[in-house]
């Protein structure tokens, strides 16, 4: 499959299902969908856009092939709810989409991004590493059952 162009653009409401979708797929794959993931996908707005966080989409020609979200957490930004379709994934673009959340926390003058996974994504765990998160202590109870493991990449 040859990818002409990838776009990455701010969140349209008309996306939001793609959000939803892209994110519930990968997490059935792996997971489960927890509480709080149904909570913030099924209405971004009002769980993370109105909250000061960040939806970015990755997009070729009319397709969103990949998302990421950054979630405003108080006092830290959580870089959340990265998916890309599984035709997609291999291709750079969850890369991309991480460059595009770094370029951005940059501009917006923040001091980290943190993120929360867990060790059995192997590839994310090596994206994340090769961007420059370093792992930090986990909480005991992080918003996220599944997680193991708490990552943060000081800008």
């Amino acid at each position: 499959m040859r990818i002409s162009t990838i776009d990455i653009i701010p969140f349209e409401a008309q996306y939001a299902d793609r959000f939803y979708e892209l994110n519930v797929a990968w997490l059935e794959d792996f997971f489960y969908v927890e509480p709080y993931d149904e909570k913030v996908l099924s209405n971004p707005e009002e769980n993370i856009l109105l909250n000061g966080g960040f939806i970015f989409f990755a997009k070729t020609d009319s397709l969103i092939v990949g998302t990421v979200a950054l979630i405003n957490q108080g006092n830290f930004f959580e870089l959340s709810k990265m998916a890309v379709m599984p035709d997609y994934q291999g291709k750079k673009i969850g890369l991309l989409l991480m460059k595009y959340c770094i370029q951005f926390a940059r501009a917006q003058q923040w001091k980290s991004i943190t993120l929360y996974s867990h060790k059995k994504l192997v590839p994310a765990i090596q994206l994340y590493r090769k961007v420059g998160f370093q792992e930090i202590p986990l909480e005991e109870k992080s918003h996220y059952k599944r997680s193991d493991i708490k990552m943060r990449l000081n800008l």
